[in-house]
Order: C-alpha cells, then sequence, then structure tokens
C-alpha cells in the first residue's frame, strides 16, 4: 500500500519531577535536603530514511509519542531521561502544522529532503528541580521542588513529495512506465490498460563519470485531474520538485485522440493544479514512434509547438531512448 500523506498527533515526552528528600544517615539524622533533579523528556524526531518509500508505517498507527523523563532520587540523582520517539520517513517529505481549531493545514515546519537528515518534530519537556537546588543560607530546609515540564504536543500533516529531476506527465497508456523501465533500472508494471501504474515510481539513470538523473513516473492524468477526478490529482504533488516537466504523448493516438489535443488538456491540468508548476521548463517526448502513421502527426505537433522542444522517443528504439537519457543527462547535471 502506498500512503503518501497523512494526519499525525505527536507528542514529547514531559520532564520527570524534581523530588524533595533529606539527607537521612545513621549520624546524621536531621541532614539537608538532597532531592534530585526530573529527567529530560524523549523528543519526536524525524529521520530520513532511503530504505522507506512511503508513509504506510505511519498510516495504521499515526500517532508518535516519546517516552516522559524519570523523577529524581535521593543523594541528589537525577532520574533517567525519556526515550526519543524516531520517525523514519522517505526523502522528500513535508511537515505543515494543522491548526487546532479548524484542522487546516497551517504553517510549514519541516522540508527533508537529504537520506540521514534528522528533525526534532517535537522537543521534550525539561525535568523540574529537586529541593537540593533551593536551599539558601536562610533556608535550610526547603520543602519545594518544581514539576517537570510538559512535552511539546500537536496535529501535523505529512506529505511525500518525491525528489527528482525530471517528472513524466501524460495520459493512461502514453506509454510513461515502459519508458522509465528502458531508461533505468526500475522495474514498472506494465500493461495495455489505463492506471496500470497506481504509485509514483522514480527511475535512476546512470551515466558515466558517477553521474546520475533521476525521473519520476507518476499515474496518468485525465481530463478534471486538478478538480480530483481520477489518479492524477493524489500524485501531482510528486512533480512539484522536479526541475523540468516531460510531457508523453501518445504519437500513436492509439485512445483515439490527437497528441496536440492530450498536450493541450495537460498543460491545463497541470496549470490548475499549481500556476508555480505550469511554469516549470518543460519538453516533449513524442513517443512510440515506431508506429506506422506517426511521422505525420509529428509534423503537425512540430507546426503547431514551433518554440518547444520535441524529442523522439520508442522503447522499442535504442537510438530513440538514448536521445532522451542523454538530453536527462544535460538537464540533471545543469545549475539549479
Amino acid at each position: 500500500m502506498f500512503v503518501d500523506h497523512l494526519k499525525v498527533y505527536a507528542k514529547a515526552g514531559d520532564g520527570g519531577n524534581g523530588v524533595v528528600h533529606w539527607i537521612r544517615h545513621k549520624y546524621v539524622p536531621k541532614g539537608g535536603p538532597d532531592g534530585g533533579d526530573g529527567g529530560r523528556g524523549g523528543h519526536v524526531i524525524l529521520k530520513v530514511d532511503p530504505h522507506t518509500d512511503s508513509l504506510r508505517t505511519l498510516f495504521f498507527k499515526p500517532k508518535a509519542i516519546a517516552e516522559a523523563g524519570q523523577a529524581g532520587a535521593r543523594q541528589g540523582k537525577t532520574g533517567r531521561n525519556g526515550r526519543h520517539f524516531t520517525v523514519k520517513v522517505p526523502a522528500g517529505t513535508l511537515v505543515h502544522r494543522l491548526d487546532p481549531e479548524t484542522g487546516e493545514k497551517g504553517e510549514q515546519v519541516a522540508d527533508l529532503t537529504a537520506d540521514g537528515e534528522e528533525f526534532i518534530l517535537c522537543h521534550g519537556g525539561k525535568g523540574g528541580r529537586g529541593n537540593e537546588h533551593f536551599k539558601t543560607s536562610t533556608n535550610r530546609a526547603p520543602a519545594e521542588a518544581e514539576p517537570g515540564q510538559p512535552g511539546e504536543e500537536g496535529w501535523f500533516f505529512f506529505e511525500l513529495r518525491k525528489i527528482a529531476d525530471a517528472g513524466m506527465v501524460g495520459f493512461p497508456n502514453a506509454g510513461k512506465s515502459s519508458l522509465v523501465a528502458a531508461l533505468s533500472a526500475a522495474r514498472p508494471k506494465i500493461a495495455a490498460y489505463p492506471f496500470t501504474t497506481l504509485q509514483p515510481m522514480v527511475g535512476v539513470i546512470e551515466y558515466p563519470g558517477f553521474l546520475r538523473a533521476t525521473v519520476a513516473d507518476i499515474p496518468g492524468l485525465i481530463e478534471g485531474a486538478h478538480a480530483n477526478r481520477g489518479l492524477g490529482h493524489e500524485f501531482l504533488r510528486h512533480i512539484m520538485r522536479c526541475r523540468v516537466l516531460l510531457f508523453v504523448l501518445d504519437m500513436a493516438a492509439s485512445d483515439g485522440r490527437e497528441p496536440w489535443d492530450d498536450l493541450a488538456a495537460l498543460r491545463t491540468e497541470v496549470s490548475l493544479y499549481s500556476e508555480e508548476l505550469a511554469r516549470r521548463p518543460w519538453l516533449i517526448v513524442a513517443n512510440k514512434m515506431d508506429v506506422d502513421g506517426t511521422r505525420t502527426r509529428l509534423k503537425t505537433l512540430k507546426q503547431r509547438f514551433k518554440r518547444i522542444e520535441i524529442i523522439e522517443s520508442s522503447t522499442v528504439d535504442a537510438p530513440g531512448v538514448d536521445a532522451l537519457k542523454e538530453r536527462l543527462q544535460e538537464l540533471a547535471t545543469r545549475p539549479r
């Protein structure tokens, strides 16, 4: 099951209470105060794990609660600190605070993008001081101690946005999954029916000199995706981080639609979803060029979109895939 957004309740541990205690030894029947401090409450920590690809671990238990600190003890001993609660999240996780009254998404508190990166979502409460801290020259036997401070808590909205250099946008059956499989080591499910891809997938393309480019394949859009029709709306968030968009067109018109009409519809859906995304650099991947009749459509497409770069491609034609690989390498190594 793929989970890329959910609400999570997080609560850091409360600090342990300071204690009131007195020194009581055989030959010191009425000694001074020796009550110790309470331990610090545990933090709720988010950590980017390279082996985690979704938020599904939080789906069945959307709570992250750290351990409270222990109370202090006699002889000035400090209570044990509470254990931290660490939540493993995938790279590309955004976290927003939820408004406690309306439940609406509020300020962004974290954007985790690097493997191993950590962020303290909720800080544990500080432990209270024991009565030994309150001894003064005029008060030699203070019967006073502090309670531990409460740990931070709140509701948060977790949202995953995949990180890739390029994002593929296209209608179902445009051949995006086949292209990702041909370009990289990724092995998405491929079949001749709509919505084969049910979750976003990032393919990694290796180049000489330890260079790489990443390309995201998201489920096919349909008209009305911006208004939450079909599957595309759920996954458009995953191309928000891409530096370039690849509009993959079925030049064979397998579903009876012309590729230029598909492109106009796709551009409209992306624009309605996010104007910022629509302003991102983009190019056209004219796919399935091995099918008869595609040359005529390609000529028409070039006439209609004279200023847009068009790359011819076919998963059964190695030169076409190689040309797309080379272009992706240029895009991936270009400074942001």
